[in-house]
């Protein structure tokens, strides 16, 4: 949604984007509102015109931001604006996103503002605004990568314990926080193994279960992916089933 303030096209306008996923707004209340007030506030104390409030919500930062529904509105501004945003991520998702960008609005004049930089702002109309932008854009991808990696070295943890690490696979029931065999349904990861083997493609996989009314883990129906994910889990392996 599009909050329009002012006209405001001077060297002074201010484009403020503010955008909450629905994960942040269901489980940690970061609000919208919280957002815009403080960009506000910022805008006032940098002499700034608000001429449009660009809100985003429920909308992942996993999105580029050409692609979301309002995000899109900062791509086409012209030269001289101001876009000010709480932080690096709520506009971009990486620091391929974040420095592709910032350098096209760089050449078009436009100066980006970033609020919250615990405790300090930061803004792109210097040299050595734009040197901190780029180190800042390397270190949070390099978090992110850092988080990602420590999540797949705890599910293959789990995984190598047999241990519960998500939803329960297929060819396993759980019990306690431990997976536990469904003998029925490794016996037909065995058949899927043997058909593969012959040849199968996993849609003809899929299809023969279909056929003959085998319902998937919930019931459900069965699709290529959805044997092809299963063969190539790592769970079999590591608990010394070899489907």
């Amino acid at each position: 949604m599009v909050k329009r303030t002012q006209p405001g096209n001077g060297p002074n306008r201010a484009l403020c984007y503010v955008r909450v996923s629905t994960v942040e707004q269901s489980k940690f209340g970061f609000s919208l509102d919280a957002q815009e007030e403080r960009l506000r506030a910022y805008c006032r104390m940098a002499g700034l015109e608000v001429a449009e409030l660009i809100r985003e919500e429920g909308v992942s930062a996993s999105i580029p931001l050409g692609k979301r529904p309002a995000g899109s509105k900062l791509l086409g501004q012209g030269t001289g604006s101001h876009i000010v945003c709480l932080k690096l991520d709520r506009l971009f998702r990486d620091a391929e996103d974040a420095l592709r960008q910032t350098k096209a609005w760089d050449k078009a004049g436009i100066t980006l503002h970033l609020v919250d930089l615990g405790g300090t702002s930061l803004n792109t109309a210097s040299a050595m605004g734009r040197m901190f932008l780029t180190l800042m854009a390397g270190c949070a991808e390099l978090e992110r990568n850092l988080v990602a990696e420590r999540t797949a070295s705890v599910l293959a943890h789990k995984k190598h314990q047999g241990k519960v690490y998500n939803h329960t696979p297929f060819g396993f029931e759980r019990a306690g926080d431990r997976l536990v065999v469904a003998a029925a349904e490794m016996a037909m990861i065995h058949l899927m193994r043997e058909r593969r083997d012959d040849g199968w493609s996993f849609a003809m996989i899929a299809d023969a279960f279909n056929t003959d009314h085998i319902p998937g883990k919930n019931g459900g129906r069965w699709y290529g992916r959805t044997v092809k994910n299963i063969l190539e889990n790592s769970v079999y392996q590591a608990i010394g089933e070899h489907p």
